[in-house]
This record gives structure tokens, C-alpha cells and sequence, in this order.
């Protein structure tokens, strides 16, 4: 489908927005912590129209051409069904949460369509959510900046779409640059673009998509936010960001053994993204390898949120030669990176698919990704 045949005319305009690979720091951005995304050269994009009434018509390339409409004057997430919520919840959240007076503001035809997989944990409803942030905060001169479209991303994200997610996917989607990663302060909303450098010492970054679907609005994401926010109460501090390893015995008297896991996660692994940081820029990529075993080790066994799929295709990259390998996005199924050698990859690929079978797993869809430009009118 296209927006001619859903439509029966062409578009004004298209934005596009990428997903995103996180290299480490998972589950830390809703703590207030650091992360080191960046976004990827698999995209979403939106072709849109303007209307010259208060209708917002959405629909995809994935759902057969089903359109869906809400006016502008019923915007609120109890009207909002299915995946449009990522879309029509963007515009709801520029009114409720960046205070954008839509009144006099004319309605939208959009179809979107993406290469960026679905379920992966590489942040296709980010992707969704900045391509349509950026679109409508041009064509409705809404003048914010991109650090305010990453918050009313997140924020329709928690409250139309009910995912309980940090800031960290729409930051990558938003500010991602070439060959380098996002160290993003979720705090602050500072950030500081890091060269990756990976083509110039031979490595590439590979997708393990297990196929094991995940749902952020799920039980397990909610669980380990609540029990993070149960530790920070509880150890009296504002965010687990305001910990430090020298804290962790402390807590640990504290805290009962689960709670104290999870936060042990977090704690080790914001200090797992400030040493990468550091690492890449004093010794470049290829010594970041053990930190990004340690990361997957931590989710695996602290905060319990990887499956055997996973374990499984991080366990046989390394083996086979991988500098590093983890679990990326936020768990119970999805994807694993390996930062690879090229020289490696098809043997990596070969290796790991190879395990799948062995193991009576479904096949898993190998890839390479590159560090891509953020979301933009194309």
C-alpha cells in the first residue's frame, strides 16, 4: 500500500526517523541515569498531507491500509486504539505536555511505513514518534526544540501508548549523528555526541534478532521499574542514579535479595556506560568488549530480564570471536548485538544461526546496522 492508493492523492511531504541500537546502559534512562544509544540506518517514514479540516487520518503499509481518524478536538488517549496511538498520542502530547495551543490548527492525512523490525527491542515505536514529532511540530510551527520533541515522544509513549519507557529511544531518534553514539544524562537531558570510529578499526555492529517478541505494556518492564522505584525510596535518594557501587553494600542490608538485584543492575551499569565513554574515546571500540559481556551477564542474572535466545546468541558471538556481544533494549525477547571484526561477520552469522537450530529455536534474523543520521524532512 502507498498513500496514493489509501488516500487517491499524493503527499506534500515525508519525514523519516531511525530505530535505534542501544550499545550499553539498559534500564537506566528511567532512573535518571546514562545511556549510549545511537540510531540506525533502519527508518520509518511518514508521508503526510495537510487537511483543510481538524481530522487526523492515519494509516500503514502494515495494517493493509486500515485508516484510522480522531478530530483534533477529541484528542485523548481513551480514543485512541492499536498502534494509531503512537501517532494521534504525539499529538495529544504536544498540547498536554509541551503546552502546544492546537486551536487553530488544521489536520493531517499520514501513512507510514518502516524497514525498522517490529519487536526487536530496536525502538520502532520511537521511530514512529520522532518522524511524527519532528513532521508536526514544522507544519504546525510549533518551534520546539529537539530535546522537547524527545520528552513529548516519551511522554505520549507512557501515557497513550501505556509504556512505562524512559527518555533514551526518542533522544537516539532525535539526535543521533553519523558513526557515533548519544551519551545522553537522562536527568539532565545533556548530551555529547562519541565517535564510534568502527569502519576505521574494521568492526561492524551485528543484529541478532532473536524473534521473540516482547510488550514494553507488559507485566515485567512495570515490575522492574517499580522495583527500582522501591529501592530509591527505600535507600532515600531521589533516583538510583544518585548510587554508587560504594553504595551497594549498604543496600544490600537494606534491601530484600530481589530488590537489591535490580538496583545492583543499575548502579553497575550506569558506571558500565561512564567507563565505555571513556574507553572509547582513550582506546576506541575494540576495547570495549568486556564491559558489554558484563552489561549482558548483569541484565541475565541481576535484573532478569533476558531469555534463553539471547543468552544463547551473546554466549556463541563471543566464542566464535566477537569482541563483545549483549542483550539490547529491554529484555524478554528482542535482540542481541555483537560488535564483529568484518572479516567475522558470516562466520559469526553462520555460528549463531547454526546454535538456533541446534537448540529448536526459530531462525534468527541476522543483520548488520550502521550509527545513521537522527530524524529528519527527507
Amino acid at each position: 500500500m502507498t498513500f496514493q492508493q489509501v488516500y487517491g492523492y499524493e503527499p506534500s511531504v515525508r519525514y523519516s526517523a531511525p530505530g535505534r541500537v542501544n550499545l550499553i546502559g539498559e534500564h537506566t534512562d528511567y532512573n535518571d541515569g546514562y545511556v549510549l544509544p545511537f540510531a540506525i540506518d533502519r527508518r520509518t517514514t511518514a508521508s503526510i498531507a495537510l487537511r483543510p479540516d481538524r481530522l487526523l487520518r492515519v494509516s500503514s503499509a502494515f495494517d493493509a491500509g486500515t485508516v484510522l481518524e480522531l478530530s483534533l478536538d477529541d484528542l485523548d488517549p481513551s480514543n485512541m486504539t492499536g498502534w494509531s496511538a503512537y501517532v494521534l498520542g504525539i499529538a495529544w502530547a504536544l498540547r498536554e505536555q509541551a503546552g502546544a495551543d492546537l486551536s487553530d490548527k488544521t489536520g493531517f492525512d499520514v501513512f507510514i511505513e518502516s524497514d525498522v523490525p517490529v519487536g526487536a527491542g530496536l525502538s520502532s515505536s520511537a521511530a514512529i514518534e520522532c518522524g511524527i514529532a519532528l513532521a508536526f511540530n514544522d507544519l504546525w510551527e510549533l518551534g520546539l526544540d529537539r530535546k522537547t520533541l524527545a520528552r513529548v515522544g516519551q511522554y505520549s509513549e507512557n501515557h497513550a501508548v501505556g509504556a512505562p519507557t524512559g527518555i533514551m529511544d526518542q533522544s537516539a531518534s532525535l539526535l543521533g549523528e553519523q558513526d557515533a553514539v548519544v551519551f545522553l544524562d537522562c536527568r539532565t537531558l545533556d548530551t555529547a555526541v562519541v565517535d564510534l570510529a568502527l569502519e576505521a578499526n574494521g568492526l561492524e555492529v551485528l543484529v541478532i534478532d532473536t524473534r521473540v517478541e516482547h510488550a514494553h505494556a507488559t507485566g515485567g518492564y512495570a515490575a522492574r521499574r517499580a522495583s527500582c522505584e522501591k529501592g530509591a525510596q527505600v535507600l532515600g535518594v531521589e533516583a538510583l542514579r544518585d548510587l554508587s557501587v560504594d553504595d551497594l553494600p549498604r543496600a544490600q542490608e537494606l534491601l530484600d535479595d530481589e530488590t537489591f538485584r535490580r538496583v545492583r543492575h543499575v548502579v553497575t551499569e550506569d558506571q558500565r556506560v561512564l567507563d565505555t565513554v571513556r574507553t572509547l574515546r582513550e582506546q576506541g571500540p575494540r576495547a570495549i568488549g568486556s564491559l558489554l559481556v558484563a552489561s549482558h551477564e548483569s541484565m541475565r542474572d541481576d535484573f532478569e530480564i533476558s531469555v534463553p535466545e539471547l543468552d544463547l546468541a551473546v554466549a556463541t558471538a563471543v566464542e566464535h570471536g566477537a569482541v563483545g556481544a549483549r542483550m539490547t533494549g529491554g529484555g524478554f525477547g528482542g535482540a542481541a548485538i555483537a560488535l564483529v571484526g568484518q572479516e567475522s561477520r558470516g562466520a559469526i552469522t553462520e555460528a549463531v544461526t547454526a546454535a538456533f537450530a541446534e537448540a529448536g529455536y526459530r531462525e534468527p534474523n541476522v543483520f548488520t546496522v550502521h550509527a545513521a543520521q537522527g530524524a529528519r524532512r527527507d
